[in-house]
């Protein structure tokens, strides 16, 4: 039985921008963004029939997109570090919070990839704890430890961030 090509580009056309964002929310980084979504999508036309019939396609897609990025970060060539001091980053801001989301931004690419994933999927996906849960493969309890966790790293960090741009 062939492949649904032109369901396949209906989805893929349909979700694309809330992949690819939701793919910059867990790398940081666009071009790796990018290549994390190409690499779901591959996978996701694989198996697209089997897909296509199920009742969420959405979380399929997203998982798939998580487990990318996680297989990603596992890298050994992601482990290395070949700068040697950060380089600037250009910011163009237009709104007044601009520096707060850049301090956010920069404060969740810290987080270890499970509580940085937890985050993404809860707070930007708007998933509930269950779905959350069954995205990463863990119990409810996991997801809202995880949770609690990151938010708690974010805050204190944010708190020692103001800290220094005030004193």
């Amino acid at each position: 039985m062939p492949v649904d090509v032109e369901g396949y580009r209906e989805f893929v056309a349909a979700r694309l921008e809330p992949l690819r964002r939701t793919a910059y929310l867990l790398c940081g980084d666009w071009h790796t963004a990018d290549d994390l979504v190409s690499s779901a999508l591959i996978r996701l036309l694989r198996h697209w029939r089997r897909v296509s019939a199920m009742e969420s396609p959405d979380a399929y897609a997203r998982r798939t997109l998580l487990r990318v990025w996680l297989d990603e970060r596992r890298r050994p060539w992601r482990r290395e570090s070949a700068w040697a001091e950060l380089p600037d980053r250009a910011v163009h801001a237009t709104v007044d919070d601009s520096a707060v989301r850049i301090t956010i931004l920069g404060l969740l690419a810290e987080l270890p990839p499970r509580r940085r994933a937890v985050l993404v999927l809860r707070y930007f996906c708007d998933l509930s704890v269950e779905e959350t849960a069954r995205e990463l493969g863990c119990t409810p309890g996991t997801v809202k430890s995880q949770a609690a966790r990151a938010i708690e790293t974010l805050r204190g960090r944010m708190a020692v961030e103001e800290v220094r741009t005030d004193g």
